[in-house]
């Protein structure tokens, strides 16, 4: 038993019986068992108790043990003066101060069932998935589970896009790129690439979108690929970098993506092509995305985006692959930059001032595909449904916050475990 345990079954009333005596034996009633209190001060407040014919309304103080009054320095406290009843789990010693004042102490102990500590024991002591997994049962997902975890993400992913937008003096465009570049570089080159957008003023991408090469000398420059040509094409990205470094004072920053761990369609050659070819051919990119009300608008917007004619035969520099064709994007890989960068980009833009941005926004997670990884096969392991992204997101979230952190008691699904 802990404290945060007793709070938890205390506020949720999770009890054999409510026939509740004080360590005195007198008959106690719980009228309202208070709210639970997060801050400094009592446990739970604005509680109500009936004891000895008398209805005492106040503040509500739960230990493990009776003696943690003391240990926890609660005597002359100000902020417990107003307290009605001391609720412990086993009452080790008597504390004068609340005999004094006629406050009633209550032992929790009797009232528990064991067995629901054994569970909460249990699941803190598993090193498996997820710490409840002996006695998970899908069926005690709550409802609207999924739309409330989703939502919560988002919220999480608009807050670093609200302090992204401050340090770009509120240019959407901006942020949304640098989301792009994040997104376009994977679990392995994401930090690299967003560092490499943050590090360029938006205002020259957007000056030189209408010309690919110059777009791609930008990114490939900055990457320090180009320092020593091996072909002719190298050459004229290299002199269309030296031009921009002159014209537009680019920092003399060098960044350095991997290859390692990479499929060759994931190299950071091909994804950094593949994202000058999405700003080539969209002017007006922000304004599509963030004006679209349907997955297909955006779907259309990526249909013709592919790495420059250099890389049908190559995923390095200078190097011929014998795999030929066009360097086109995949659905699934689309669908990681729907989720990872434009949804979020959009749900902060449109938040405060279209009341239907919920539903719109959890509609188009509903028409993408769940991701694949090991967390989802472990959700899927387990019988939970994983049919969207709405799904998928929501689950990835939750298990982040809640299940690695075994944070159990403040997990909906946990509530409905220990509860049953």
């Amino acid at each position: 038993m802990n404290e945060k345990l007793l709070q938890y079954l205390w506020n949720f009333k999770i009890f054999k019986n409510f026939d509740f005596k004080d360590v005195e034996g007198n008959e106690l009633q719980i009228l309202n068992f208070g709210k639970w209190n997060f801050d400094s001060g009592p446990d739970f407040l604005l509680g109500k108790i009936k004891t000895k014919d008398l209805v005492l309304a106040g503040n509500i103080e739960l230990h493990v043990k009776s003696s943690d009054w003391i240990f926890h320095q609660h005597s002359g406290n100000r902020e417990f003066e107003n307290l009605i009843l001391h609720a412990v789990f086993i009452n080790d010693v008597e504390i004068a101060e609340l005999k004094q004042k006629n406050i009633p102490t209550l032992e929790l102990k009797e009232y528990i069932d064991e067995s629901l500590l054994w569970k909460y024991e249990s699941m803190l002591k598993e090193n498996q998935f997820i710490a409840c997994e002996r006695i998970f049962i899908p069926e005690k997902i709550p409802f609207h589970f999924w739309e409330e975890s989703l939502l919560k993400k988002l919220d999480e992913k608009s807050t670093e896009i609200e302090e992204s937008l401050k340090l770009n003096q509120n240019n959407y465009e901006a942020v949304l790129f640098q989301n792009l570049a994040y997104a376009f570089g994977l679990k392995v080159n994401a930090p690299i690439f967003k560092q490499m957008a943050e590090s360029l003023n938006f205002i020259t991408v957007n000056k030189i979108r209408q010309n690919l090469t110059q777009l791609e000398a930008l990114f490939f420059g900055m990457s320090g690929w180009l320092k020593n040509p091996e072909d002719e094409q190298m050459k004229v990205w290299k002199r269309e970098f030296d031009f921009l470094s002159a014209k537009f004072n680019l920092p003399q920053i060098t960044f350095n993506p991997k290859f390692s761990k990479l499929r060759p369609p994931n190299f950071p050659t091909i994804r950094l092509s593949q994202l000058a070819s999405l700003y080539h051919l969209n002017q007006n990119l922000f304004s599509k995305l963030i004006s679209a009300k349907k997955i297909t608008q955006i779907y259309e917007i990526f249909e013709n985006v592919k790495a420059s004619e250099y890389w049908n035969n190559r995923f390095n520099f200078g190097k011929i692959s014998p795999v030929e064709g066009e360097k086109s994007l995949t659905k699934d890989f689309v669908d990681l930059v729907l989720i990872n960068a434009i949804l979020p980009v959009k749900y902060t833009y449109h938040k405060n001032f279209n009341e239907n941005i919920n539903d719109e926004i959890l509609g188009f997670y509903r028409n993408i595909s769940p991701e694949k990884n090991t967390v989802i096969e472990g959700w899927k392991s387990l019988k939970v449904p994983v049919e969207s992204a709405l799904e998928s997101q929501a689950l990835l979230f939750h298990h982040k916050n809640y299940c690695q952190r075994k944070d159990c008691l403040n997990c909906g699904i946990g509530l409905q475990l220990l509860k049953k």
